[in-house]
């Protein structure tokens, strides 16, 4: 086993979750759920023990469980999210992390920091600025990580959710990227790439790299780079702006 997923099941309410970028359409619920075990499921077949965030059914939005918390070695970060409706999910996650024998830290008011906007890459930790994280959320989780050895870039977003709704590492080290919606200046190794979705990857250890099924041409560009991509069919999350990586947090075995 590479460590421990966790992961949340959907609310009945998962259709009331919130849209910022895109209209709104319709969400189905029973699809949804199916689609979240199968993730999961994927997340288990590449060797990652699962491990469940009690549901919040009030909280529609509950099933994005990266964005409550930020895990750097043995401290997990319990964020502030920029969202108010948002900020009822952070309970339940810090109740599993500490079972689990993880510190524990929190971004306090004023600051805000949601978890899809930070990525991590080696000691390096890049964190959106935009619209559900704010500057006082990131001197925080500066302050925070600077003990562990890690440096916190902030990087401007465009019209985007999070980060990771724009950016992500693959386990050599470059970033695929969309370059209109963050400055890819600011990153060391880019890989430009057209579908949006295709920004959003999870590496999952060895050369498996979890990727959505709306981005079968970066699925191909990843598979051509010598790595096995493992396609997640998670349509129902994107009507809200999901992404494979927000649907879970990966704790490495320690």
């Amino acid at each position: 086993m590479y460590g421990t997923a966790l992961v949340r099941a959907p609310s009945g309410r998962l259709a009331e979750g919130i849209v910022t970028h895109v209209a709104r359409s319709a969400v189905d619920v029973a699809l949804a759920r199916e689609q979240h075990a199968a993730y999961a499921a994927a997340l288990a077949a590449a060797g990652w023990e699962i491990g469940q965030v009690p549901a919040a059914e009030d909280c529609p939005d509950s099933v994005f469980v990266e964005d409550t918390v930020v895990v750097v070695e043995d401290l997990a970060v319990l964020t502030r999210p920029g969202a108010v409706a948002r900020r009822a999910e952070v309970g339940g996650t810090a109740g599993t992390v500490a079972s689990l024998g993880l510190r524990t830290a929190e971004i306090t008011d004023p600051g805000t920091l949601d978890g899809g906007d930070v990525l991590q890459a080696g000691t390096t930790v890049y964190v959106g600025r935009g619209g559900r994280t704010n500057a006082e959320g990131i001197r925080q989780l500066r302050a925070l990580l600077a003990p562990l050895g890690r440096t916190v870039v902030a990087v401007p977003l465009g019209r985007v959710l999070h980060l990771k709704s724009a950016v992500t590492a693959l386990p050599d080290g470059t970033f695929l990227l969309m370059p209109h919606l963050v400055p890819a200046d600011l990153f060391p190794a880019v890989r430009p790439v057209e579908e949006e979705s295709g920004c959003h990857v999870v590496p999952l250890g060895g050369d498996r790299v979890m990727i959505a099924a709306s981005a079968p041409r970066t699925a191909a560009l990843i598979e051509d780079l010598g790595f096995t991509p493992v396609v997640a069919d998670i349509t129902e999350f994107e009507k809200l702006e999901g992404c494979v990586t927000c649907l879970s947090v990966l704790l490495p075995a320690r």
